[in-house]
Parts: C-alpha cells; sequence; structure tokens
C-alpha cells in the first residue's frame, strides 16, 4: 500500500484505525454531561474501592535515593519475589528473576529475545488483545490458537489445533494461566502436551501469570504455576498490577527455566537486553519486599469483592432462562452468555444509551459468536449489582 501525507512518517505499525468508534464517542458524551455510569468493565483495582494501606506503601516507596543499576534487578528485590514462589511450593533461583517495568514490558523483552522480523507466536483465542499489539510492536506475527469450551469440564485449549498452526517461523507458544477472560488454569495433562510440543518444536513457551493467586474457589489449581514444571525454555511473567492491586508501581518480572542450556543462554542474553533500558524505577526495587508483605490482605479484599460479585450475577441469572454465565476457574472476570437474537453491537449500544451500562461484547476478546458479554467481578458490589440488573432484566 503506498503512503501518502503524514502516513510516509510512520511505522507500519501504527496502520489501523486511531478513530474513536460510536461506542467511545458515546461513553465520552455521557460521562462529559456528568451521567452516572454502571462501568461493569471496571478492572482497575485502585479505583474499585479497595482499602490500602497507604502510609506504609508510600513510606516502602520513599527509601530509595541511591541509583544501583543492575540488568536483572536488585537482589533484594530478586530473592523477594523467589519467597514469594517457595511459598508456593516452587524453589527457584533468584539469578532466574529478571525485573521489567510491568508484565507487558516484560512480553516485548522476550519477545526481542526470541524472534525476529516476520516470525511467528501463537496466542490464546478466546484472550486479551493487548498481547497480539505487543507482538506487532517487535514485528511479529500472532496467530490465535482456538480455547473451546464444555458445559462440564468448562474451557481447554484445543491442541491439535496448536499443533497444526506451528510453521518454521514460530518462535513460541504464549498461555495465559488463568487465561484472560475465561479463567482457565492449565491441566497437568495440558502442560505436558506443552511441554512436549514446544521441546519437539524448539519453542519456547511464555506463561502469563498475572491472575494465577485468585483461585475461583479458593482451591489451587492443577497448575498454580508453571515456574519448575516444564523442560522447555520456559519464561513464567507475573507482577504487582494484580497480584497487589498496584498497576502504578510499575513492577513485573519474568523467571526463566526448563532447559539448562537454554534457560542459561535465554539469561545471557537477556541480561544484555535490559542493560540497555534499565527501566525498572529503584525505589520499587527497594520496597518490592515490603509491598509483597500487603499482599494476603488486599487479595483477601479482591476475593471477597469476587465472591460477592459471583453470588449476585449467580442469583440474577437463576431468575431468567434467557442466559448463563459460563464456568470460571479464576481471575476476576465473568463470561455471560445470552440467548437472543440481537448483535453484540447493538446489546452493547442500547445499554449503554439507554441503562447507562458499560460492558464489554465477546469481540473485544475474540469471541467467535454473538451473544457474548464479559464483566469484571472488580467492579464495587453495588455498582455491579445496579448494571447486572439492567443487563439481565427479569
Amino acid at each position: 500500500m503506498h503512503k501518502t501525507g503524514l502516513d510516509i512518517m510512520f511505522s507500519d505499525r501504527f496502520n489501523w484505525d486511531l478513530s474513536p468508534n460510536a461506542l467511545s464517542l458515546i461513553l465520552q458524551d455521557k460521562r462529559s454531561r456528568g451521567e452516572a455510569i454502571f462501568d461493569l468493565t471496571q478492572s482497575n483495582p485502585t479505583q474499585a474501592g479497595l482499602e490500602y494501606e497507604a502510609d506504609d506503601i508510600l513510606a516502602a516507596l520513599a527509601e530509595a535515593m541511591t541509583y544501583e543499576p543492575d540488568p536483572r534487578g536488585l537482589l533484594n528485590a530478586r530473592r523477594a519475589i523467589a519467597q514469594y514462589y517457595l511459598e508456593r511450593g516452587e524453589p527457584i533461583d533468584s539469578d532466574a528473576v529478571f525485573l521489567t517495568a510491568g508484565t507487558s514490558e516484560a512480553y516485548s523483552f522476550i519477545f526481542k529475545l526470541l524472534g525476529n522480523p516476520g516470525d511467528e507466536i501463537l496466542i490464546p483465542r478466546p484472550g486479551y488483545p493487548l498481547i497480539s499489539y505487543l507482538a506487532r510492536f517487535e514485528s511479529l506475527q500472532p496467530f490465535s490458537y482456538p480455547l473451546r469450551y464444555d458445559d462440564v469440564q468448562g474451557w481447554s485449549i484445543d491442541l491439535d489445533v496448536l499443533q497444526a498452526l506451528i510453521t518454521p517461523n514460530c518462535r513460541a507458544i504464549v498461555v495465559v494461566n488463568p487465561n484472560n477472560p475465561t479463567g482457565n488454569y492449565l491441566k497437568q495433562q495440558e502442560l505436558a502436551a506443552l511441554d512436549q510440543i514446544c521441546r519437539r518444536n524448539r519453542l519456547a513457551l511464555i506463561v502469563d501469570e498475572v491472575f494465577s493467586d485468585y483461585y475461583g474457589d479458593g482451591r489451587p489449581p492443577e497448575v498454580p504455576t508453571v515456574a519448575n514444571r516444564a523442560q522447555a525454555l520456559t519464561f513464567v511473567l507475573n507482577g504487582f498490577s494484580k497480584m497487589l492491586g498496584l498497576p502504578q508501581v510499575k513492577l513485573g518480572w519474568i523467571v526463566i527455566g526448563g532447559d539448562p542450556g537454554l534457560s542459561k543462554s535465554a539469561q545471557d542474553r537477556l541480561e544484555i537486553l535490559l542493560d540497555f533500558y534499565l527501566s525498572v524505577a529503584t525505589p520499587v526495587q527497594h520496597a518490592a519486599a515490603r509491598l509483597l508483605g500487603h499482599r494476603r490482605e488486599i487479595q483477601r479484599q479482591i476475593l471477597a469483592r469476587i465472591a460477592a460479585n459471583s453470588r449476585i450475577l449467580e442469583k440474577q441469572i437463576a431468575r431468567t432462562a434467557d442466559c448463563r454465565a459460563l464456568v470460571r476457574e479464576g481471575g476476576w472476570y465473568a463470561i455471560i452468555e445470552i440467548f437472543d437474537a440481537l448483535s453484540d453491537e447493538n446489546r452493547i449500544r442500547q445499554l449503554l444509551e439507554r441503562d447507562h451500562t458499560l460492558v464489554h461484547p465477546g469481540y473485544f476478546y475474540e469471541f467467535d459468536k454473538e451473544g457474548v458479554v464479559v464483566v469484571s467481578l472488580l467492579t464495587p458490589v453495588e455498582t455491579f449489582r445496579a448494571g447486572i440488573l439492567r443487563l439481565i432484566a427479569q
């Protein structure tokens, strides 16, 4: 395609429509007029009415004035993260931990490490769209492997289709554990199969575990973390954004494991790459151990919020035969399937225009059928109740 005008100044990575869509314009107009919105997409913990020990958190972040650059991250922070995994029953070497300014940056570094322009990665569908954009910004081609739904078993990976998608240009398989928004954790047999596929095809396994602490029923899943559980070259991602409900402190990490020779080579190369950026702020590194001490209290509140909103959703759905909630094992999203002839586009627009209620349509997460909406269980309870009553009319 021949570029003209301003487009000639910018990268092809930005070749998509940057204009706001109709829903965004409606939402902007309502907010500009001060109208109350029942926002069931709320996923920002700091705006969800949770209680933080703010004084201690801010004091922890004020401790460091000396700049101590380390491409892997400060040792005391990496040891604190290793201790987190030890408490989950998985001892890891702090030298295998690499700090980043959040998990989005972690993805970007791993994509730089593994792929050349035009190489491919496999990502889950349904799934969070951010991953495909991050891959394209690194000049990689993302292809989606499907998750299948069963009324009894819930969601699982279609391993046959995944295997068929692998080409000589493929470099990695991305798994989100639990997946966003479907909430399914890896099962032991899935992990074993993925591990074998990756080793056979010389692929890396990238596992995003940012929601892994939020079990749906309070019981640990079969695979709460992939750390120490795969023989293929493995990159496990996590961070403070979801774990501590602190997206603003910008601390994430990568744990490299699997094949000893490959993991050592990956560590050496990643250390060089991170040395060019040194993007993680020193104060949050010094504060890491102290901040991790807040983990259980903030997670207690989030899990209580998820449970309360789940009960509201179950109660409302029980009153109608026109919809159902799909099985979820973890995370903080719920998927609702609605049985009517209304298109997703019309449903979302009518809800916002008429009922002042905002939800995510299924197509936002690449669901391949109509009649699916996604709601956040992190939403404040009264807002959630009001929005669900409007979404699922009695």
